[in-house]
């Protein structure tokens, strides 16, 4: 239910803060009072479009907090779960609109997107008014009331369910059409391409190893040269082994006489002797085993050339010819093999179309019994709101395959007659400011329990009624409002009697024109009811009237 509305600086009012009750709350004033402002305010905390015009004259910004207080569970708990709203706690909507263009919307004091703080305004509040378009009035929102009213719930989650395989099916199998149409058409290019790979051949990690290959073969001259100088350096004029050997022999020489001291050299040159010999064998091992054919250079470089063209050709790397390779085949396997595929995916999309179908159909039978009982339950309520002539019914009509949706194959419209003989249309546009209400107040009586918002704003939902059809209005405003929290605007006494709580919006300020709003106590809400009886001169005849119909 809505708790509280703070306002501040909404056109004529400066500031107001206002708190209300659960059932039914009556709001009455002198036309050009305010009441609209108010409805304004409201409508801006819920998410409606923000207006300049608004703002207070003189002030730079104006504002308004709507305070609700919901059950655990309330649908409006899921589309605050980002915002870890917690159940237990109040949600509160703000909205801060500036003259500079600027607009700002809170939860819970935590910036939203507008679309956020309309959905869950939405969610809380229905508001009936003159130029409403919200709530029963959008012709988008009928097959979702019909639902609730009959309660198909689990129906409707089957049908979903159908609808998803379905269209997951069609997809696979327009896909599968477009993939082997495609494949077709380049048939005879996909056949050269994997004949062209496979006879290429292409191998894991080949254009490393013969890159390295190749840089091995360009070398080999150059190796082989610098092995020739080698040994040359170690043979000629004698060779590094020869002098070591003389050197040894000269030193051998002496050794006896230098008591030890020459070990050390003999063991140096005896190592230094085996080690040259050693290279030598060595450089002689490389030179031998180095592979001087120019047959291998052109062979190595023919086939790396071979693996880039062809990467290039593909435009992608060597390594990812393998790949490129696997997805031609892939697609030529399409060309062959692909009417089996599709034959079967077309048996499948038959099949789930099939299922689809029985499983909507069985909902449209009972959306179809639900909108009779709902019809006849809607014409119950409309004789005693001087609607008796009037005709609503709901059209549920079969959609074309290309509208089905996850909701089924129907599509789901309120209509009316408010004269005899003429034909039914859609609601807002067929109905009158005041035959609007009244249609709008019979739904809601008969959709009490279906669903709706927690709080209800009917404006003037008496408009153009008096007597008896006012006593109909209120004992049904009163009945509703045991199911829901009403906020209604009324000029009607009849309407205001039934209420169980009253506030009364009047304009005062001595130099600055203000709109207030006051919670009347029982004396003055009999002294308010009395004047809407009266008028100006309030009679004592009035006071009595008034209590009687509080009495009830």
């Amino acid at each position: 239910m809505l708790a509280s509305l703070s306002i501040r600086n909404i056109v004529l009012i400066d500031k107001l803060d206002l708190t209300f009750d659960q059932g039914l709350c009556v709001l009455t004033g002198e036309t050009g009072a305010g009441k609209s402002i108010l409805l304004d305010s409201l409508a801006l905390a819920l998410g409606a479009r923000a207006d300049l015009g608004l703002i207070r004259a003189g002030e730079d910004k104006g504002s308004v907090s709507a305070e609700f207080i919901l059950p655990a569970g309330h649908p409006v708990f899921d589309l605050l779960e980002d915002l870890y709203a917690e159940q237990n706690e109040p949600i509160i909507l703000r909205r801060v609109i500036s003259a500079d263009g600027r607009n700002r919307s809170m939860i819970n004091d935590q910036s939203v997107s507008t679309g956020l703080l309309r959905s869950v305004g939405e969610a809380l509040v229905e508001i009936h008014g003159q130029n409403a378009e919200r709530g029963l009035l959008d012709a988008k929102g009928h097959r979702q009331v019909l639902d609730l009213y009959g309660q198909l719930f689990s129906r409707l989650k089957d049908v979903a369910k159908k609808f998803s395989s379905l269209q997951v099916l069609k997809t696979a199998l327009t896909n599968a059409l477009y993939e082997i149409e495609q494949a077709r058409v380049d048939e005879e290019y996909l056949r050269h391409v994997v004949g062209e790979l496979e006879d290429l051949a292409p191998v894991e990690g080949e254009e490393e190893e013969l890159a390295a290959l190749r840089s091995d073969f360009m070398h080999a001259e150059k190796i082989a040269d610098a092995l020739k100088d080698a040994r040359k350096s170690l043979t000629e004029n004698g060779g590094v082994e020869g002098k070591i050997r003389t050197a040894t022999r000269a030193i051998e020489r002496v050794v006896e006489k230098a008591s030890g001291k020459l070990d050390a050299v003999l063991d140096s040159l005896e190592r230094a002797a085996i080690e040259m010999g050693e290279a030598a064998m060595v450089i002689d091992t490389v030179g031998r085993d180095l592979d001087m054919d120019p047959s291998g250079l052109e062979h190595v470089e023919e086939r790396l050339f071979s693996l880039r063209a062809a990467a290039r050709k593909h435009k992608c790397e060597v390594s990812g010819l393998i790949p490129t390779l696997a997805d031609f085949k892939f697609r030529l396997a399409a060309v062959e093999h692909g009417d089996a595929e599709v034959t079967r995916l077309q048996e499948e999309v038959s099949a789930a179309r099939e299922d689809f179908q029985v499983a909507a159909g069985s909902l449209r039978a009972k959306r179809l019994s639900s909108a009779k009982l709902m019809d006849k339950a809607v014409l119950a309520e409309l004789g005693p709101l001087k609607l008796g002539s009037a005709k609503f019914e709901t059209l549920v009509q079969e959609l074309p395959e290309e509208n089905w949706s996850e909701t089924g194959m129907d599509k789901v419209e309120f209509q009316i007659a408010t004269n005899p003989g003429s034909k039914p249309g859609a609601l807002i546009k067929i109905a009158s400011g005041g035959e609007l209400s009244r249609f709008m107040l019979a739904l809601k009586v008969v959709l009490a329990r279906s669903g709706s918002a927690p709080t209800l704003v009917f404006d003037e939902v008496d408009r153009g009624v008096g007597g008896a059809t006012a006593d109909a209005v209120g004992e049904r405003l009163s009945r509703l409002s045991e199911e829901l929290q009403l906020l209604v605007i009324t000029h009607s006494p009849q309407v205001a009697a039934a209420g169980r709580a009253h506030w009364n919006i009047f304009k005062g300020g001595s130099k600055v024109t203000t709109t207030s709003v006051e919670r009347l106590s029982e004396d003055a809400r009999k002294e308010e009811i009395a004047r809407m009886l009266s008028g100006a001169s309030i009679t004592n005849e009035a006071r009595a009237a008034a209590q009687s119909l509080i009495e009830g």
